[in-house]
């Protein structure tokens, strides 16, 4: 049986990925509490584990690699679930569905970066229409988004559950969030995207979406052309779902809270020459711990599962 440690378990990815790991056939290794931080018992557990999980901010778990590298043939494998890793040389970035051959690559990588949550969303929505030619990649993109609190750390968990707590915020109005360069990247853009995210009082869940002009665009494609483009490229996937047009006006962001899934969807209006893409998906689920435990099973070569919960 492969094992695994997680480190920084005990933070909201850490735990949603030690949960569910219950359901899949590895051993987890756990570091006692009062040697959360003591790097030798950390390298110590490093060099005894298959694959190592990093639940840790940014900092950390660029030292953290550190210590892994420095055990040198015996270093495990990682899955960075920070974002310190996502568009660096030399890390194969965990979204199974990102292209053809990706899951693959996961398999075979010895680090793989977790994606983030809103870019999971956006880059889901994306890369199939950049790749498609649909949206040229210096296309002005703007990205909007909302997410359940406990994506957010400490603090705002806390300030949410407290009485009293905010209802809705804006934030990262500086238009430099940490998950923009990772959507450029990995989404096929070139051009930087506005992307303009918040959150709300509810715990879980998110709404990923994307305003286009459709006469802005190169043969002026209507929405069915992007649901196509979006049905191909995501067709048999266990993550992912495209959901065809219906009478739906209004879309609740928790509905897939507790499961591993994605919906993609098209809204079409202004008489054929707008759209919007929504992408629906539970930020502990897909957006985190789910995605990274998609990641490890491949990266262990173990049967993949679509949901959880």
């Amino acid at each position: 049986m492969k094992s695994v440690f997680i480190d920084g378990e005990a933070g909201t990815t850490g735990l949603g990925i030690r949960q569910r790991l219950e359901l899949v056939p590895v051993e987890v290794r756990s570091i006692a509490p009062e040697h959360r931080k003591d790097p030798a018992a950390r390298k110590s557990l490093m060099a005894e584990a298959d694959l190592v999980i990093l639940c840790l901010p940014d900092a950390a778990a660029a030292e953290a690699v550190g210590l892994a590298d420095s055990l040198g043939h015996d270093a495990p494998r990682i899955l960075d679930a920070s974002s310190a890793h996502r568009t660096a040389a030399g890390w194969t970035y965990g979204f199974a569905e990102l292209a053809e051959g990706q899951a693959a690559r996961i398999a075979a990588a010895q680090r793989v970066s977790n994606p983030g949550c809103y870019a999971t969303g956006a880059i889901a929505l994306l890369r199939p229409l950049t790749e498609a030619g649909l949206i040229p990649p210096d296309h002005p993109v703007t990205i909007n988004a909302v997410s359940g609190y406990s994506g957010g750390g400490r603090q705002m968990i806390e300030a949410h559950e407290r009485e009293g707590g905010p209802a809705f915020e804006l934030y990262a109005l500086g238009l430099d969030h940490k998950h923009v360069p990772e959507i450029e990247l990995h989404g096929g853009l070139t051009r930087r995207p506005i992307f303009v995210p918040s959150v709300g009082h509810f715990a879980q869940g998110m709404l990923v979406s994307i305003p286009l002009h459709l006469d802005a665009l190169p043969g002026c494609p209507t929405g069915a052309d992007l649901l196509h483009a979006l049905q191909r490229h995501y067709a048999g996937s266990a993550h992912v779902r495209v959901v065809a047009p219906d009478e739906t006006t209004r879309l609740a962001p928790d509905t897939l809270d507790g499961t591993d899934l994605m919906e993609l969807r098209v809204y079409g209006g202004g008489s054929g020459r707008q759209a919007v893409l929504v992408a629906r998906l539970d930020n502990l689920g897909k957006g985190a711990s789910g995605a990274a435990v998609q990641n490890l099973r491949l990266m262990l070569g173990l049967n993949e599962e679509s949901t959880y919960g």
